[in-house]
């Protein structure tokens, strides 16, 4: 297990520092043309929208890691200059830093994605600033398709790499497109939770062909996101809908960098995530003392209700509010609020117990022994006497027997009805 008291430590001085106090297939998004870098500020409504510029007067993110698992973020661009610090490749076929975008179908995802979480914007003003600015990233390349590897094993992989290489906060905007996942996630989701690192996944999108949220949102821990509108309703093309959503962050008109230096628009659960993902980061930078389910805790716990039912199937336990996260009173938690991995593998999980199998010995065959009459110890004409009576004596106890039946029938008849008039 990670030192995470020292994490958290390291974590609480960059804010101080900050203060100047001290020195899946990967989902979809529908990119188009390439805007201008003057005009994505401005489409960035979900800054004001969501609280997050209103936290950055607490924090931006100092200290804290996010592990981006997805098709290698172009660390080049220049919104994202000095955000990633490291990384991987589990697609055998990337570079060995993680961050050479793979494609062609997922070529520009990672990219739009860290870029939502933890952008720095080209210059003041300009260029895609992501929901925590000064948190750093992990690229960690995936490669889905046909030729390619076992996705399942990827993610394993993936994951464990990222807490093991320092990750807070692991962002996955991916799906199964199943509510199960292999038994080789457990092992590495179990990692993650029993090393403190905050894992969020997007819900999936029904535009897409997910239905119902999917794994690894369906995993008991994990924050799942869904999507809504800019006018705050549920997507019913660029979300899905699902018992275990968590909160909802904006999944339409998004934009964000892409590999070589542009930028494009595009949708989906898949730009909502890494929103939650850099909140989460707001939320680690500014309460350096709360494990991973003190996190999750705060942002559901802070979420703006849409209906009364809470948690809801469409909203979850609402729209994320990254300043009510960041400051609100919140009561500490002692178990993370969206269940435990480690609790649901113990019971789903269990070995099947042996067949248990008994050894019987062989049937022997029956005894030929001549079976002699008992002596008569009642004379005959006793026994003719008792054989010529016993019809006559069932006849009286069967007609007995109904009586009291009938008897004990009305009885509970009548207690019925009365207990019920």
């Amino acid at each position: 297990m990670r030192p995470r008291p020292a994490r958290r430590l390291t974590r609480a001085l960059a804010l101080l520092a900050a203060a100047g106090v001290v020195g899946g297939a990967l989902l979809p998004g529908s990119a188009v043309e390439p805007a201008y870098a003057d005009a994505i500020r401005d489409r960035q409504y979900w800054l004001d929208d969501l609280g997050i510029t209103s936290a950055w007067n607490t924090t931006r993110g100092e200290g804290v890691t996010i592990a981006i698992l997805d098709s290698g973020v172009d660390a080049t661009h220049p919104d994202l200059a000095g955000a990633v610090i490291g990384g991987t490749d589990v697609s055998g076929r990337g570079s060995s830093s993680g961050t050479e975008p793979l494609g062609p179908q997922g070529r520009t995802h990672a990219t739009m994605v860290a870029s939502l979480a933890a952008g720095r914007g080209s210059s003041p003003g300009n260029g895609v600033i992501g929901a925590a600015p000064a948190a750093s990233i992990l690229s960690i390349s995936l490669a889905f398709g046909p030729g390619e590897r076992s996705g399942d094993a990827q993610i394993a992989e993936g994951v464990i790499w990222a807490v093991d290489n320092g990750a807070d906060i692991i962002s996955l905007s991916l799906t199964r497109n199943q509510l199960a996942w292999p038994e080789s996630w457990d092992e590495a989701f179990l990692h993650a939770e029993e090393n403190d690192v905050v894992v969020i996944a997007a819900a999936g999108n029904r535009g897409s062909g997910t239905d119902q949220v999917s794994a690894p949102a369906t995993m008991p821990g994990v924050l799942a996101v869904g999507g809504i509108t800019r006018s705050g309703q549920a997507s019913t093309g660029a979300s899905t809908e699902g018992i275990t959503i968590g909160v909802m962050a904006p999944s339409e008109s998004l934009v964000g960098a892409v590999p070589g230096g542009g930028h494009s628009s595009w949708q989906g659960t898949s730009g909502a995530t890494p929103i939650v993902a850099g909140i989460a980061a707001l939320v680690r930078a500014a309460h350096p003392e709360l494990d991973a389910a003190g996190v999750i805790n705060r942002i559901i716990s802070t979420a703006r209700p849409v209906t009364s039912a809470v948690p809801d199937p469409d909203y979850g336990y609402g729209i994320v509010d990254a300043a009510a996260a960041v400051n609100a009173d919140v009561p500490p938690v002692s178990a993370n609020p969206l269940g435990s991995l480690a609790e649901w593998v113990a019971i789903n999980r269990r070995a099947d117990s042996e067949p248990l199998v008994l050894e019987l010995a062989d049937a022997r065959d029956p005894l030929a022994r001549a079976v002699e009459a008992p002596p008569a110890l009642v004379p005959s004409w006793v026994v003719r006497e008792v054989t010529a009576s016993i019809p006559l004596i069932a006849i009286v106890m069967a007609t007995g027997t109904a009586l009291a039946v009938l008897g004990a029938a009305a009885t509970v008849r009548f207690v019925t009805r009365r207990r019920s008039e």
